[in-house]
């Protein structure tokens, strides 16, 4: 049984879907693709048990075939090659693979297809489209902020709202919270869930920044994305997403102006000689001066900066980490950001001075006690 196909084509596919691929899993048979060939089409498949990644392309062939073939030594050895198109020929007694080019050959061992997962589609309870640069946007401003702690498995991923007229990201790992939501997406349904941060990583490398469709559908259980000749499927996170309403303030109402680019370099700077296990900053707000200044006191290391201001509060200072400021800096596009505050010890909002059209994003960062 054969097929041909371009090589540089066949490699741009098998990278597309590589990332659902992991190296030692339960079953060996998991570091395969799984090459599915019908009326001259070829499906390429990837799985972890938790996430499937689907692509297909065109290829020459008569034959119907199925296999499975090892990702790392295919993907390396398409790499190696010049662009040119490549001849597969398929053992069906012992699933043997040789690959032929213009001068050489090379042979690798296949696995029956048989014995890999089945990958279906998922039997949705609800489903709704969006451009894909947004999808892409909208986990860019909001994974950052999920938790890395295992044993709390709802922080690991992003929550995603769904109402009739917008759609909300929400992401937090109990120090830090980020809500993006478009307005401009109507799901025309309520639901929610929770997606692993894997598939979304997966995603933002995955889904082109263009105005393309991503059908997005989903049951109790699972959720796809749909795009061209791409698909994802991934388990969602069973568990209860915390009230996140509940813990942003209402009432900070009193608002620091400032020049995003400057105290992103500012605070890069005075992190580093903060403490290595808090990271912590303190800022110090004096009518239209902002200092923001760090110490190490085993080290005897300490270092301030001052930068110019806007704020219409009360003198103030409060203590931040300076690594989740950085993230928050860094995931804004405006000149300027407004950071609102109340007390010392009552978490700060951060947000951009002027929202994208059909667009709003908050970043929530709770403070840190100052020692004095």
């Amino acid at each position: 049984m054969k097929f041909i196909v371009p090589s540089q084509d066949l490699l741009e596919r098998l990278l597309l879907v590589n990332g659902a691929v992991v190296s030692k899993p339960v079953l060996p048979i998991l570091e395969n693709f799984l090459f599915k060939i019908e009326e001259s089409k070829l499906t390429i498949s990837s799985t972890d048990l938790e996430t499937s990644m689907t692509t297909s392309m065109e290829v020459q062939s008569k034959d119907s075939i199925s296999v499975a073939v090892p990702s790392k030594l295919i993907i390396e050895t398409l790499r190696s090659l010049p662009s040119q198109p490549v001849t597969f020929t398929v053992d069906p007694a012992n699933y043997n693979i040789e690959l032929s080019t213009a001068n050489g050959r090379f042979k690798l061992a296949g696995l029956s297809a048989d014995d890999y997962p089945k990958i279906s589609d998922i039997e949705s309870t609800g489903s709704f489209n969006m451009p894909a640069k947004l999808l892409s946007r909208a986990i860019s401003k909001t994974l950052f902020a999920t938790s890395t702690d295992d044993l709390r498995q709802n922080l690991t991923g992003v929550f995603v709202e769904l109402f009739a007229d917008h759609i909300n990201f929400v992401a937090t790992d109990a120090n830090r919270l980020v809500k993006f939501t478009r307005s401009d997406i109507k799901p025309g349904v309520e639901s929610s869930f929770i997606i692993p941060k894997k598939a979304l990583n997966l995603l933002k490398s995955a889904v082109p920044n263009s105005d393309d469709e991503i059908e997005i559908a989903f049951n109790n259980s699972n959720v796809s994305f749909s795009i061209s000749n791409l698909q994802l499927i991934c388990r969602l996170i069973e568990e209860r997403y915390p009230d996140y309403n509940a813990v942003i303030p209402k009432d900070n109402d009193q608002t620091l102006t400032i020049e995003r680019s400057g105290m992103l370099s500012t605070t890069r700077r005075i992190s580093i000689f903060s403490n290595k296990t808090t990271h912590q900053v303190r800022l110090g707000i004096i009518g239209s001066e902002l200092t923001i200044s760090a110490e190490d006191l085993e080290l005897a290391n300490e270092a301030q900066e001052r930068i110019a201001c806007e704020f219409d509060g009360a003198d103030l200072e409060i203590g931040f980490n300076s690594k989740f400021l950085v993230d928050m800096l860094s995931n804004f596009d405006t000149d300027q950001v407004l950071l609102k505050l109340s007390a010392p010890n009552r978490a700060g909002i951060m947000v951009p001075s002027d929202n994208e059209e059909n667009e709003e994003i908050e970043m929530l960062i709770m403070p840190m006690m100052l020692n004095n």
